[in-house]
């Protein structure tokens, strides 16, 4: 099986670093090619990821798309989704023919609000039969210094997901399968603009009691988001474990990890930064603020009872001011 990644950020080199630890050779997307002269002569990412090192003979490295995607069997989309339709512009419409999809991406695609599975069966007619979700509670940063971690692979086909999970386990990653693949989805799309409240309410300097109370409604919420939506799609949704390490657990960490870039941004954000001057201090995506817009306007049809999300976006998006927020917030913690 040959895997291919598209995208060169710190999720995608902690991917590399995980197939190329159990000795896959990958085909590996860039978009800039000096990046791919440094990793060929200095064996590891200039921008994301310094501690990982990569053994050049298992690269196989391009900024043509189309040759990355034509050289594999497996696709592995690790792009921000604000940067996902940007990537495939100049991919052939039928370069995902046969071709297993795997999402890493813990976003909607904002400018059409959709999710991964949604665009490409849109515009490359990739089968929902052919895509598996990659997610679950492992920040890059530990992955690359070998801290032990979960990821769930999520397809309609459960024996399908768990062969291309047996790929990616290494003593320091295990991996976990379900079938729910828009409901983890929706999950990761949450769950970031929570931990950015999160950093919101620790930069308005809530304590950790507050938080605990926080997080606890706001996997309820999640929850509640989730059941909607299943049953929006006329979806089984019984036998889903909602307290499992893919939802629960990634909310978990994206909300306390220091590793969390929804964190760091909601803590200026409550520290009284601009979302611009916020943007510029992070320099890098933090998904949440995008997700929240597009949450909001998913849920306008939905009708999901969502308050906590509906205020961070109503923060970040219609300048409702921090403190008068969290004051609503508190009122319907429970």
């Amino acid at each position: 099986m040959q895997f291919g990644i598209i995208g060169s950020g710190s999720w995608a080199t902690a991917i590399a670093k995980i197939l190329t630890d159990s000795k896959h050779t990958i085909h590996w997307w860039f978009r800039d090619a000096n990046s791919i002269r440094h990793i060929q002569q200095r064996h590891h990412n200039p921008h994301y990821l310094h501690s990982a090192y990569f053994d050049p003979a298992l690269l196989m490295m391009s900024t043509d798309v189309n040759e990355v995607v034509r050289n594999c069997d497996v696709v592995v989309m690790a792009v921000p989704s604000a940067y996902i339709t940007d990537a495939l512009k100049d991919l052939a419409k039928d370069a995902l023919k046969g071709k297993k999809i795997v999402s890493a991406i813990k976003g909607i695609l904002p400018e059409t609000n959709q999710l991964l599975n949604e665009y490409l069966a849109e515009h490359f007619d990739v089968s929902i039969e052919n895509y598996y979700t990659l997610l679950g509670p492992c920040h890059a940063e530990e992955v690359a210094s070998e801290k032990l971690s979960y990821l769930t692979f999520s397809g309609l086909n459960e024996a399908a997901a768990a062969e291309i999970a047996a790929h990616f386990r290494t003593e320091y990653l295990n991996t976990v399968t379900n079938h729910d693949i828009n409901g983890v989805q929706y999950a990761a799309v949450l769950k970031n603009i929570y931990a950015l409240g999160a950093g919101i309410a620790h930069g308005l300097e809530y304590g950790d009691n507050f938080l605990s109370v926080y997080i606890a409604n706001s996997a309820d919420e999640m929850v509640k988001f989730s059941r909607k939506v299943l049953h929006d799609f006329s979806l089984e949704n019984s036998d889903i474990n909602y307290a499992s390490s893919v939802y629960l657990g990634d909310l978990l960490v994206t909300c306390y990890s220091l590793y969390s870039r929804n964190r760091m941004f909601g803590n200026m954000i409550g520290k009284g930064y601009s979302v611009k001057a916020a943007q510029l201090e992070l320099n890098m995506v933090a998904e949440g603020y995008n997700a929240s817009r597009c949450i909001f306007k998913t849920n306008e049809n939905l009708q999901a009872d969502i308050p906590i999300a509906t205020t961070i976006y109503q923060i970040l998006w219609e300048n409702l001011p921090p403190e008068e927020g969290f004051k609503r917030i508190e009122q319907r913690l429970q």
